[in-house]
């Protein structure tokens, strides 16, 4: 894998800031296990552990003007664009303080107000819509990037070859953003790609395109802004592929028969938290003090956001049919 590298120095306060997110996601996605197998939080869940570098890398790179649209695994993405971590836990607790009113869940985030457009259950669903929103940003004049979240399943479907061939065609200011965890569901990319380097895929469309380590925080950011500033520039879209590794099963529900733990081990070597903080330490942006106290910090915030989702209001049985079609009840 050829590795994007870079050389960025960072100051104190954002090496402190990166690191807080990074914590505040792996802590969050902790405790939504715990509080899942309470059944606090029903349906499908799938955790982030382990991706953390991606989300907060990439979106480093991102304006509040750009639009982000993800996957199912969209906890860790929600968080690093800086939605409230109480009205995530409530959403996946079903609560009417939700970001989505309860009514979305654990894979359905969405906030319009930072442009966060989902989490999107069906794989790959959402390329298209990445596309067209780009080409809306494109007709009206707009400046923004669409960056659009996928994992290497997705990849093998229709829309994945569909959307980069539009996009290539209309020159549309979207970015492909592939976390290739090597696994998708439960199947090793070598039975479901006949052509395992994702980013041979590029090319073939004409689109620019890269490779990152996605476990290395400052190479994600370094690799992202380099694709960001390419398609600010041209207003072509470019391909970004992040190889990452996921420590937990695809999601609750799975078994995890299908890796051996000893793999498992061997990439938690290289965990992006504990890479980034040696690189802090060494660097002596921070200090073991620090590091103890923000840990407490993050486990207080992630309480405070279990907290919320537990005093949360359920959605009255009346209000059922309300935004099936529109706001206003009984229309």
């Amino acid at each position: 894998m050829k590795k994007t590298k870079t050389s960025k120095r960072i100051s104190k306060a954002e090496g402190k800031r990166l690191l807080h997110q990074m914590q505040l996601i792996r802590r969050f996605e902790e405790k939504s296990a715990e509080v899942y197998t309470e059944t606090k939080i029903r349906g499908f869940l799938h955790l982030y552990v382990g991706e953390e570098a991606v989300a907060v890398g990439v979106i480093q790179a991102l304006d509040e003007d750009d639009y982000i649209l993800s996957t199912y695994r969209e906890h860790g993405h929600a968080l690093a664009r800086g939605m409230d971590p109480g009205a995530i836990m409530a959403e996946m607790y079903g609560k009417v303080e939700g970001c989505a009113m309860g009514r979305g869940g654990s894979m359905h985030l969405f906030d319009k107000n930072i442009h966060f457009y989902g989490g999107n259950a069906i794989v790959g669903g959402h390329l298209p819509l990445a596309v067209g929103m780009a080409l809306a940003s494109k007709k009206q004049g707009k400046k923004n990037v669409t960056c659009c979240f996928f994992g290497e399943g997705a990849a093998a479907e229709g829309e994945f070859h569909e959307s980069m061939n539009l996009a290539a065609l209309w020159d549309v200011p979207v970015l492909f953003l592939c976390e290739n965890n090597l696994y998708a569901m439960g199947t090793a990319l070598k039975y479901t790609h006949s052509e395992q380097q994702l980013e041979k895929k590029g090319p073939t469309y004409g689109i620019e395109t890269a490779t990152v380590n996605g476990m290395d925080l400052l190479e994600v950011m370094a690799a992202t802004q380099k694709a960001v500033d390419y398609i600010r520039k041209t207003g072509k879209p470019y391909f970004l592929v992040c190889y990452t590794y996921r420590f937990r099963a695809h999601s609750m529900f799975d078994a995890e028969l299908y890796r051996d733990k000893s793999e498992v081990e061997e990439w938690k070597k290289q965990d992006p938290i504990l890479q980034f903080k040696k690189f802090l330490l060494e660097e002596q942006l921070i200090t073991d003090k620090e590091i103890a106290a923000m840990e407490v910090a993050v486990e207080k915030q992630v309480q405070e956001a279990v907290d919320f989702a537990e005093k949360g209001s359920w959605e009255p049985v009346e209000d059922l049919c309300r935004y099936v079609y529109t706001e206003t009840q009984g229309s």
